[in-house]
């Protein structure tokens, strides 16, 4: 919500202009509330990108250790090492995302905060003294006796020229206020903006890599996949037999013995 404030109405220090001004600096206070809440957040998300960013560099090296496992067996070992390429890539990709939302948001939202709020808070600052200084003013000239004329005089130089400096101070006030509510739309849409193109590269080059690795080489991992895994059923099947087999003859072996065992403790006892 932008809330402007009349110069006009900031020169006769009316009660129009006071209220405006306190709708205007809660909005500001509220701005910065939202913004260094965005800004936290997004320091968290960077953290927990580079969090992930580590241990998906450790996976990375675990594939392609297990690559080198399989360093005889030239399907495995490439896949593996392609895989983890591939990978490796959409980490570097990840790593430039996280550092544009370091430098377009983080920064940027932070900078307005530190820079631009800060500076019409100063002002705040000057201008609620000066509004002090003219209210003193106004006093000592009301109290100030007729029959003094230098008293009176020195009263009324006074607040004259607090008057002076009022509006001065009171326009450089309101000029920073309205500068800032025009400014932050700029600001905090364009921060957004290169965000979202980073985000935009991040995964057109996500889709990019992914697309080429799945139209080619994945499609053609997939059938050889499939062939080994029916070529592994049947040698898994042949095995089944063999160890059938091998039981079998094992058990008629065991019965053979069992069976000339009895007979010849049979003819020993004839």
């Amino acid at each position: 919500m932008q809330h402007t404030v009349d110069f006009k109405e900031c020169l006769k220090d009316s009660p129009k202009f006071r209220a405006s001004l306190e709708d205007a600096e809660n909005d500001i206070e509220a701005l910065e509330g939202r913004l260094d809440k965005l800004v936290k957040q997004c320091n968290l998300m960077i953290d927990a990108g580079k969090t992930f960013s580590t241990a998906s560099s450790g996976f990375v090296l675990g594939v392609r250790d297990l690559a080198n496992y399989f360093g005889t067996d030239a399907l495995v070992s490439a896949s593996l090492n392609r895989f983890a390429h591939s990978m490796s890539e959409m980490l570097k990709y990840l790593n430039i995302l996280m550092d544009q939302a370091q430098r377009s948001v983080s920064k940027n939202l932070n900078s307005f905060i530190r820079v631009d709020i800060r500076k019409v808070k100063d002002t705040k600052k000057l201008f609620e003294k000066i509004s002090d200084d003219m209210d003193s003013a106004l006093v000592r000239n009301s109290q100030a006796q007729k029959s003094k004329v230098q008293e009176c005089e020195d009263a009324n130089n006074a607040l004259t020229a607090m008057r002076s400096c009022f509006a001065h101070t009171s326009l450089d006030y309101v000029f920073q206020i309205n500068v800032l509510n025009s400014k932050k739309r700029f600001d905090i849409l364009d921060t957004m903006l290169s965000f979202m193109h980073a985000q935009n590269t991040f995964f057109h080059q996500g889709h990019d890599l992914f697309q080429d690795l799945e139209s080619t080489y994945m499609k053609d991992i997939a059938g050889q996949v499939e062939e080994l895994s029916s070529k592994a059923k049947v040698e898994m099947k042949e095995m089944e037999e063999r160890h059938t087999l091998v039981q079998q003859k094992q058990w008629m072996t065991f019965v053979q013995t069992r069976v000339v065992k009895f007979l010849m403790c049979h003819v020993w006892s004839s």
